[in-house]
């Protein structure tokens, strides 16, 4: 009888996923993910060199890591006003009430787990961890399969080439591409993964770490603005990344670059792999992240003098 629950099992699967009711994970590896080990990555890309007129600090805000179990299928910056329009799972920190309908009123107006009254709403695809089937509620998946990060940090960057000046309040931003497989590899170099024990490596594949190390993700957000806008019809094109050495596009003017790093300790040998839309089929191309400046002015301007002074805050 063992043959036959060969056949009817996966056969079983899907037509619970046709139904809505359940969706299939992996106890292996999910079909499209692909792993490297970190011995065998590319080197870390080489930052722009700082020039005499560059704004070398860093600004550093705690944020938590989602100890909340904040989740939903929602993308405010992609898709807003559709509620589960992303079609995959997001991992939260900072502003506390991000979801499809938000407004800016609202994120003003809510609770956040950053420190200094930072209301900014920064999120990324949940990583998810082997399991057999996992019920839906028709929003979210059951959190027994979501890793919780250990650690996510935030922080704010200088330009190498000038000072920067202060983001409007609710920019949107986003960086990576969630359809990446069906679009090619398009708008995907500025995310990395990469592993504790070996910085000086990078990959756009899972990192299969060493014992001990934990696996990294690392956003690098664009930073040279319009001027104008705060989201543009594709919300890429009003915050663009800089050129070769650096410096911001003619007619853009550079603001804080946002930088994270979302950092996991995961068991040795873990097929792991971030959620993401149905036909990207799990690959760690897709990975991707958002952001909404919901700072007070005030604060805005701290961010802007340390970066500027050359500090680290």
């Amino acid at each position: 009888m063992k043959w036959l629950w060969r056949v009817v099992l996966p056969v079983l699967c899907l037509a619970l996923v046709a139904g809505g009711v359940f969706t299939y994970r992996w106890l292996t590896a999910p079909v499209g993910a692909t792993y490297i080990d970190i011995a065998d990555a590319g080197p870390a890309p080489t930052p722009a060199a700082l020039t005499s007129t560059g704004s070398s600090g860093s600004w550093h805000v705690d944020c938590g890591r989602n100890q909340e179990r904040m989740y939903n299928s929602d993308n405010l910056v992609a898709q807003p006003g559709i509620v589960g329009g992303a079609h995959h799972v997001h991992d939260y920190v900072g502003n506390m009430s991000t979801n499809a309908l938000s407004t800016d009123a609202s994120l003003a107006a809510a609770r956040t787990t950053c420190q200094f009254g930072d209301k900014s709403t920064y999120y990324w695809p949940v990583l998810l961890m082997p399991s057999a089937m996992t019920p839906m509620d028709g929003m979210t998946m059951d959190h027994s399969t979501i890793a919780v990060p250990t650690s996510v940090r935030v922080e704010y960057r200088g330009s190498p080439v000038s000072n920067v000046i202060a983001m409007p309040e609710f920019l949107r931003a986003t960086t990576g591409n969630p359809h990446a497989v069906t679009e090619h590899g398009a708008n995907t170099q500025h995310v990395q993964w990469t592993c504790s024990g070996a910085r000086d490596k990078v990959t756009t594949d899972y990192p299969e770490c060493g014992a001990g190390q934990q696996t990294i993700r690392v956003f690098d957000f664009p930073n040279c603005w319009n001027g104008t806008t705060t989201d543009s019809p594709d919300h890429r094109g009003h915050l663009v990344f800089p050129v070769a050495g650096g410096g911001c596009p003619l007619g853009t003017l550079p603001v804080p670059q946002l930088h994270i790093e979302v950092s996991y300790t995961l068991p040795p040998g873990t097929h792991y792999a971030i959620d993401a839309f149905p036909e990207e089929h799990y690959s760690s191309l897709t990975d991707h992240a958002m952001f909404v400046d919901v700072m007070p002015d005030s604060l805005m301007a701290t961010v802007v003098d340390c970066v500027n002074s050359g500090r680290h805050c």
